[in-house]
C-alpha cells in the first residue's frame, strides 16, 4: 500500500514563511521497555526558537526541552503559538533562528517525512482521514512509513511485498484495539463518529512507530465521558514506553495526566513547570484571564 502525501495544517498562509520541504504501543505481545519517567534523558531539545512571518513573529526565543517517558503539556491562549511550534518540529516550517534537536541530532530543515520515520509522530486540530477508506486502511497508511519494499518488488508483488503488508495489517488492528475501535476496522471513516475518528487518527500516528507522540488538542468537542477515557488512553500509550507532547486546551485534563508544562503567550514562554506551579502562576492566569500579572 503507498503512502499518500498527508500535509500539516498552518497556522498562517504568509508569502514569507518558510515551508521546509527541505517504537509505537501496542497490545501487550508488543509493548516497549517501561518509561523513564520526568527524570528522564533529554528527549527534544527546543532552543531559542524564533519562527517569523514576515513582520509577526509566531515564536520568539522559545526553549524547553522535553524528557523521554513524560507527558509534556504545551498550553496557553488562543495564537499562542503552539501549533506553530509542532509545526517546526514536525518540518512543516523552518525556523528563523534557533535549534531543535531530537535524540541529540538537529531535525532542522528535515524533510516531514523523514522526521516521521525518525520517531515524531503528530495528529491535528482539525481531523485529517482519508474518509473514503477504512479505519484499517487508514491505520495501515501510517504502516507504511516504515515500508522497505522497492517498487519492483510491490509491482511483481514478491515474498517481500506480502510480508510488510501481512506485517502491517496484523499491526494495523492492534492498534485499533488498542484504542478501543476493534470493531470498526472495516467500517469507512466518514461514518465513524467523532470521538472514533478522533481514536483512528491516534492509532495512525501510533502505526508509524514513534518515540514521540504529539497530541494538538485530541479533546476538542468530547463530552466529559470521551475525555475521562482519552485521558485514561494517553497513560497506556505512555506506559508502553511513548513519549508524548500534549497541546489542549482543556485545563482538567492537562493538570490531571502531564507531569510538566510550558505555557505560551504571544509566541513567548511565560512559564514552566509541575501542573500544580504552573496553575498558581499569576502570568499564567493573567494570560487566560486576559489582566495583567499583579491583579491576577
Amino acid at each position: 500500500m503507498s503512502e499518500p502525501h498527508i500535509e500539516s495544517p498552518q497556522e498562517m498562509d504568509d508569502a514569507n514563511a518558510r515551508p521546509v520541504d527541505a517504537p509505537a504501543p501496542t497490545g501487550p505481545a508488543e509493548s516497549a521497555p517501561a518509561p523513564t519517567g520526568p527524570a528522564g534523558d533529554a528527549l527534544l531539545e527546543m532552543q531559542n526558537v524564533t519562527l517569523r512571518f514576515g513582520g509577526v513573529v509566531a515564536l520568539n526565543d522559545v526553549s524547553f526541552v522535553l524528557r523521554k517517558g513524560e507527558i509534556f503539556g504545551l498550553i496557553g491562549p488562543n495564537g499562542a503559538g503552539k501549533t506553530t511550534c509542532f509545526n517546526a518540529m514536525t518540518g512543516v516550517y523552518r525556523p528563523t533562528s534557533g535549534a531543535i534537536r531530537f535524540q541529540g541530532r538537529s531535525i532542522v530543515g528535515r524533510k516531514k517525512h523523514q522526521i516521521t520515520r525518525g520517531g515524531i509522530a503528530r495528529t491535528f486540530q482539525n481531523v485529517r482521514l482519508f474518509p473514503e477508506m477504512t479505519a484499517l486502511e487508514n491505520v495501515m497508511v501510517g504502516a507504511d512509513a516504515h515500508h522497505k519494499t522497492s517498487v519492483i518488488a510491490a509491482l511483481f508483488r514478491l515474498p517481500r511485498f506480502w510480508h510488510e503488508e501481512h506485517e502491517g495489517r496484523r499491526r494495523s488492528l492492534e492498534l485499533l484495539e488498542f484504542v478501543g475501535i476493534g470493531k470498526r476496522a472495516g467500517d469507512v471513516a466518514r461514518n465513524l463518529s467523532y470521538g472514533e475518528q478522533r481514536r483512528l487518527e491516534i492509532a495512525r500516528a501510533l502505526a508509524t512507530n514513534p518515540t514521540l507522540l504529539c497530541l494538538d488538542e485530541p479533546a476538542a468537542g468530547f463530552n466529559p465521558a470521551e475525555k475521562e477515557d482519552l485521558l485514561q488512553l494517553i497513560r497506556r500509550i505512555r506506559d508502553t514506553g511513548v513519549t508524548i507532547l500534549l497541546i489542549e486546551h482543556d485545563m482538567r485534563l492537562v493538570m490531571n495526566v502531564t507531569d510538566r508544562i510550558v505555557v505560551l503567550e504571544f509566541g513567548k514562554k511565560i512559564a514552566e513547570g509541575t501542573p500544580a506551579q504552573v496553575r498558581d502562576d499569576p502570568k499564567v492566569i493573567a494570560a487566560y484571564l486576559g489582566v495583567p500579572s499583579d491583579a491576577a
